[in-house]
């Protein structure tokens, strides 16, 4: 059995260059072992489990959807919003919530105090995404890839 207490595991924090975006998170799975790289199941989880944290007044993500990937999410404390195909949607402590492939989704903490979240996303391998307020692709691909395309910083359009 492995096992891990969330108390041990650092909390990794990102912003974008202009602030616009930005939160934290724990990442369980990879402090239970998971090679995020690896193409084999055994060492690269079928899933992969994260706590994410997300100050008041913060958006931690650009609106995107995968191509393949689910996403499960419960709100272990706080509120904010789900911005979602069909607008936005209020969420708070107690909610779960599943986006799908090909749903474009995004949260925002408008509350008060921190939003925590309880993250399980299935890891498909060759994954990709869209973000349709850029309209650009992050196209991924453990093994061969061919690309014709102008190279975009991941936070190009978005800010």
């Amino acid at each position: 059995m492995r096992k891990i207490n969330k108390s041990d595991i650092a909390e990794d924090s990102w912003s974008s260059p202009k602030g616009k975006f930005r939160g934290s998170g724990k990442g369980i799975s990879e402090a239970l072992g998971r090679d995020p790289f690896s193409t084999d199941l055994k060492t690269r989880h079928p899933f992969d489990v994260e706590i994410t944290r997300v100050a008041p007044g913060q958006t931690p993500y650009p609106y995107h959807l995968h191509s393949a990937q689910w996403e499960f999410y419960y709100v272990l404390s706080g509120s904010g919003l789900a911005r979602h195909q069909e607008g936005t949607t209020p969420i708070e402590t107690g909610d779960a919530f599943l986006f799908g492939p090909d749903e474009p989704h995004q949260l925002t903490n408008n509350g008060s105090e921190d939003l925590l979240l309880f993250v399980v996303a299935d890891n498909p391998i060759g994954e990709s995404c869209y973000y349709p307020d850029s309209e650009k692709w992050l196209v991924r691909s453990p093994e061969r890839r061919l690309i014709r395309s102008d190279n975009f910083d991941y936070y190009d359009g978005e800010e």
